[in-house]
């Protein structure tokens, strides 16, 4: 009784700290306002929830606010330690998607905004560098290019205002940015501006010759190096995103989504660590992009005739890259279980109610370090599902690990041999591992 309503207490505090905000003194909607309803509510309601969360775990971790009624068990005490917190984590997670929601909502303005800025950039650097040389045709039909495209991705922003605007085709179904689909859609965004300047060029041209020289300007013998790395990049946005759907069908790669995508996706994993194939590919293919601009910019009369030996550059970085996504993942895999003892404990066979340790790699999905991922992971011992129990420890947790998870052999497992199974936060489940287990 006094654990029920040691939890009942606990979670009544975590989910009635959000609702009284609602009805707080400063309004539906001021300065204080975490409902979620609006984008500031929603940022400040997902950090307060972060902060409870986080001194709760912390307090749980120096052995604070355990009730009486469990303190005096280990396995009582830390689960309920571990369901305290996994309620917690649960309105962190929940407050997080709402950020994220939020976010998107807001981001069709800012791509929209952003891509006007850049059309008063390029109208700015157009007047500086007429100075002295004179307005041109060529000049004319870039700005118009520009507007062109402008209007065509303020508006397909506007389309899908609630899917993150004009970045909607670049947010993979995880929610975050991928690096394969934003390198392709940078080319074929500055492909479709070198044509419309053809396109404006053609359009003013009064004389034959020039109107010649301006159709010759998009002949295959010019533009070959862009047009096959346009090819490309463009069948690596594809393949790689038919490789990715496979192998998490197949379960050999884990996926975790995010809460909101972000612009370090494209330099990083999912877990937020800086990965070699995505940085060589983003950093090359966008030196090459500039390299194609300033190409353009000095002969507007034809496609840029971007040289073959940076071209096989860029298509040996567009080859690492697709590389490294066939070597990412890997099935998570059981090495051994043993009994967990404490220091002084005698060596002796695993029985109902012991701890087993098990020993093992890839466990934790990237991107899942989160309590309310870590929380539903499952070890099958026999015929009966375990969740994996979160032992707090000053800024994380030392249970589950990606290597290490222990767990209780329940008493209802019948005694003899039996298998150990353990199916992570992302669904995928390890090979099967039998144990002794006696009376």
């Amino acid at each position: 009784m006094a654990v029920q309503e040691a939890r009942q207490g606990a979670s009544g505090g975590a989910q009635g700290g959000p609702r009284g905000a609602r009805s707080g003194p400063r309004g539906a909607h001021g300065g204080g306002c975490t409902c979620g309803d609006c984008p500031h509510g929603a940022r400040a309601g997902h950090r307060q929830a972060v902060a409870a969360f986080l001194l709760k775990r912390d307090g749980f971790a120096a052995g604070e606010g355990l009730p009486a009624g469990v303190a005096h068990s280990a396995s009582a005490s830390r689960q309920w330690v571990s369901e305290e917190l996994t309620q917690s984590a649960e309105l962190v997670a929940e407050r997080g998607r709402a950020e994220g929601e939020a976010w998107l909502a807001l981001l069709w303005r800012r791509t929209a905004i952003t891509v006007w800025a850049l059309v008063v950039l390029l109208l700015l650097v157009q007047a500086l560098t007429a100075i002295g040389a004179g307005w041109t045709t060529a000049r004319t039909a870039g700005l118009l290019a520009a507007l062109v495209l402008a209007v065509s991705l303020t508006t397909a922003s506007w389309f899908h205002r609630a899917h993150g605007g004009a970045l909607a085709p670049v947010i993979g179904e995880d929610n975050r940015l991928s690096t394969s689909r934003a390198v392709a859609v940078g080319w074929v965004l500055f492909v479709a501006y070198a044509v419309l300047v053809l396109v404006g060029r053609l359009a003013a041209a009064s004389d034959h010759a020039e109107r010649d020289a301006l159709l010759s300007g998009l002949e295959l013998a010019r533009g070959a190096g862009v047009v096959t790395v346009l090819a490309v990049v463009c069948g690596i946005a594809v393949l790689v995103r038919r490789v990715v759907g496979l192998r998490v069908l197949g379960q050999r790669l884990q996926k975790s989504r995010a809460d909101r995508p972000r612009a370090a996706d494209l330099l990083t994993d999912d877990a937020g660590r800086g990965t070699f194939a995505d940085i060589q590919y983003v950093a090359i293919s966008t030196v090459s992009l500039l390299f194609a601009t300033v190409r353009l910019a000095r002969r507007p009369d034809q496609l840029p005739d971007l040289p073959w030996g940076l071209a096989v550059v860029v298509l040996v970085s567009a080859g690492t890259y697709l590389a490294g996504k066939y070597a990412e993942g890997g099935r998570p895999v059981i090495l051994s279980v043993v009994r967990a003892r404490e220091a002084g404990d005698l060596d002796g066979p695993i029985r109902t109610g012991d701890d087993v340790e098990i020993r093992g790699a890839g466990f934790v999905p990237p991107g899942a370090q989160g309590a309310d991922r870590l929380s539903r992971m499952v070890v099958r011992i026999g015929a009966v599902n375990v969740r994996v129990p979160l032992v707090p420890v000053t800024g994380g947790f030392s249970n589950p690990t990606d290597s290490v998870l222990t767990v209780p052999v329940p008493v209802d497992v019948e005694p003899g041999r039996v298998e150990v199974q353990v199916v992570t936060a992302a669904g995928v489940e390890t090979n099967r591992y039998q144990i002794d287990v006696t009376e």
